[in-house]
């Protein structure tokens, strides 16, 4: 008999021997124009895992919300965050039945993630001049990324979803893994940061 695991016991199993010591860095749009980040303010980082995202715009002076279905991976994200004394607020999240806030974020992050479901909500939860930074992976499939299709975005599909913001940046090609070491590991992304404009 196969014993199918719910989500939040797979991403559990994930993160089972990760430490304090386990990478965690921001992804690559983040860090490459984090000079658009505001000096002040509210930050969401979405299906956060070990936070390399909240742990960054943390640093950089933003109240950081982190929400995962990873127990195992928030535990060791608020571990971090009192070591460090870091404003992050770690939350237990099933994102398929979670709504956001309205207009309660400043900037929102999302790598390795997608629920194309979720993008109107992404939209709503930004204030007005919020910004989202998004980053996720590239069709065709690849190895050691998503085994299901639908998790890949299409060239230029990131535009077209978020086309109620206004488009600060927008690429695709091969990346790093944020985690990676040695940097050896490459996958093929897409990413965009958008901003919502004043009503």
């Amino acid at each position: 008999m196969v014993t199918v695991l719910s989500s939040q016991e797979k991403w559990d199993q994930r993160y089972a021997d990760c430490t304090l010591q386990t990478p965690a860095n921001p992804c690559f749009v983040l860090q490459q124009h984090s000079k658009l980040l505001p000096f002040s303010g509210r930050a969401l980082e979405l299906a956060c895992g070990l936070g390399g995202n909240a742990r960054f715009l943390a640093r950089c002076g933003l109240k950081t919300d982190a929400w995962d279905i990873s127990d195992n991976a928030l535990t060791i994200l608020n571990n971090f965050a009192n070591l460090n004394h870091l404003p992050i607020t770690p939350l237990i999240t099933d994102l398929e039945q979670m709504l956001l806030p309205y207009q309660q974020y400043d900037v929102i992050v999302v790598s390795r993630y997608l629920d194309r479901a979720l993008c109107k909500q992404l939209v709503s939860a930004l204030k007005p001049n919020g910004l989202l930074f998004y980053q996720s992976f590239l069709a065709p499939m690849q190895n050691n990324a998503p085994s299901n299709s639908d998790f890949y975005l299409q060239t230029g599909e990131l535009v077209k979803l978020f086309k109620e913001l206004r488009c600060e940046v927008n690429g695709e090609g091969w990346l790093a893994s944020e985690n990676a070491s040695d940097g050896a590991e490459k996958h093929r992304y897409s990413w965009f940061i958008g901003r919502k404009i004043k009503s």
